[in-house]
């Protein structure tokens, strides 16, 4: 999937966001058509690659009984290339619910038919087939969505200007993929580091891990994909208006990314008890130490990228992608030979770290951008002191686990939900943003509502108590 890319999807958010502001909707349509009709060509190619050449993958990886589940799997390739290239569209049209309607699809496809087939007995050969049919569903249903609803039909029939169109795309596009080629590299070398330094279950162990640390990226994917085109869309606006957006951009992130993070670091033994079972013994301990990673959200973690390329700064994503890149391949392999797996995951660590600083120094002094120091700060105080309750509950209770990790994490989030409104981290203007953006997001609007109405409450209480201390 590495190579089916080329920064088309990043340019398509891009450019269909803009264009759509400049009220061009024809170039919109030409576009996003010649971008899916490139990387379904690059898509083939690929497949056809990664099929026949299976055995020497298998080879590459050390583990040469896995060949069959390679072209099995490899069928996943062209459809895809087509669902991911729908959804970036999606994203850059303004029509989110339809990004998350083709990722709901795929993901209850995935989950519904890997875990059917596995308990019938079909085994790992089961779970990669519920992966690609996965694939072959949402890009079949997502492309009928983009060109049966929402594309409008050009009215340049004669010339579609592909080859122009690809210019634009990849132009600014190629750098991203370099960056993304480097990122993306990054757990194929894990893999392979993996593969000849550790056994079979601590690697079973560690992709345990990662399997939780997937709660926190659905909620920083969806973060960091509606921020690419919304900084699109300022890239013609005035430096103040960018810095006060990204400013508040951060502070949201930080505000959901550090509870989840925080509430994963706490039940982290607990919970992966709970799914897989005591015969994971190693998983918990990799989850406690990769989970810290998300907490460089208050400099820039997950929103500097985005910043970055919705201004058309794709050379300054790709020097960081290259920091990252660099200084993981040189310190894993010592690192990993040393203290095996969790060598690895700091190693991951170091790099990111090192990066995300680079990036956050470049966003200071070229761009001037200023984040929200006072309410992040606020945010990790309040985030560490409502941990103590739930602490408390794990610790000094014999509750049976999942009591322990369903009480806690409610009793951490009221008490996290309650301090913000209280220490004003969030005011009421930004609580109406908030309420009117979640509106728009059915799902969403159902765990939302009552916490946004709740933070109101206490905001209108304060203020009034506020108001009478100072009359008297």
């Amino acid at each position: 999937m590495l190579f089916t890319d080329l920064g088309i999807n990043q340019g398509i958010i891009k450019f269909a966001a803009s264009l759509r502001a400049k009220e061009e909707a024809d170039r919109v349509t030409k576009i996003i058509q010649s971008g899916i009709l490139f990387r379904v060509l690059i898509g083939t190619v690929v497949f056809a690659v990664n099929f026949v050449f299976a055995d020497l993958f298998a080879v590459f990886m050390n583990r040469p009984n896995i060949s069959l589940y390679i072209q099995i799997a490899s069928i996943t390739i062209g459809f895809q290339v087509i669902y991911t290239t729908a959804t970036s569209a999606f994203v850059g049209l303004d029509k989110t619910e339809y990004n998350v309607l083709t990722t709901n699809i795929q993901a209850t496809v995935k989950t519904t038919l890997s875990v059917t087939l596995v308990l019938l007995g079909v085994s790992v050969t089961g779970a990669i087939i519920g992966h690609v049919a996965g694939s072959i569903i949402a890009g079949i249903i997502g492309a009928g969505i983009l060109f049966f609803k929402l594309l409008k039909p050009s009215r340049n029939s004669g010339d579609d200007g592909f080859i122009q169109n690809l210019e634009i795309l990849t132009t600014y596009g190629m750098p991203l993929y370099i960056s993304v080629v480097l990122t993306g590299f990054l757990p194929l070398y894990q893999n392979l580091i993996l593969a000849y330094f550790t056994s079979d279950i601590y690697i079973g162990n560690f992709k345990a891990a990662t399997n939780f640390i997937a709660l926190i990226t659905v909620v920083s994917m969806s973060i960091t994909t509606a921020l690419l085109p919304a900084f699109s869309k300022l890239n013609s606006s005035t430096t103040n208006t960018i810095k006060a957006f990204f400013k508040l951009a951060n502070k949201y992130t930080c505000l959901l990314i550090v509870p989840t993070t925080t509430l994963i670091l706490i039940y982290s033994r607990e919970i992966v008890q709970i799914i897989y079972g005591s015969t994971y013994q190693s998983a918990s301990l990799f989850l406690s130490i990769n989970s810290p990673l998300y907490l460089l959200v208050a400099i820039g973690y997950l929103t500097l990228n985005s910043l970055f390329n919705g201004l058309g700064e794709t050379r300054t994503t790709h020097k960081i992608a290259l920091i990252n890149f660099l200084t993981f391949i040189i310190l894993a392999p010592v690192l990993a030979k040393n203290y095996g797996v969790p060598g690895l995951i700091i190693a991951s660590l170091i790099s990111n770290t090192i990066a995300t600083s680079y990036a956050s120094h470049i966003a200071r002094t070229k761009f001037k951008i200023e984040f929200a120091t006072n309410s992040i700060i606020k945010i990790y105080l309040i985030s560490a002191i409502s941990t103590i309750p739930s602490l408390l509950l794990l610790h000094f209770t014999s509750l049976p686990e999942l009591f322990k990790v369903i009480a806690g994490g409610v009793l951490y989030l009221f008490i996290y939900t309650t301090l913000t409104p209280l220490t004003r981290v969030v005011s009421a203007p930004e609580l109406q943003t908030v309420t009117y953006v979640t509106q728009k997001i059915g799902p969403l609007t159902l765990i939302a509502e009552p916490i946004l109405k709740y933070q109101q409450k206490i905001l209108r209480v304060t203020a009034k108590a506020t108001d009478t201390e100072l009359t008297q």
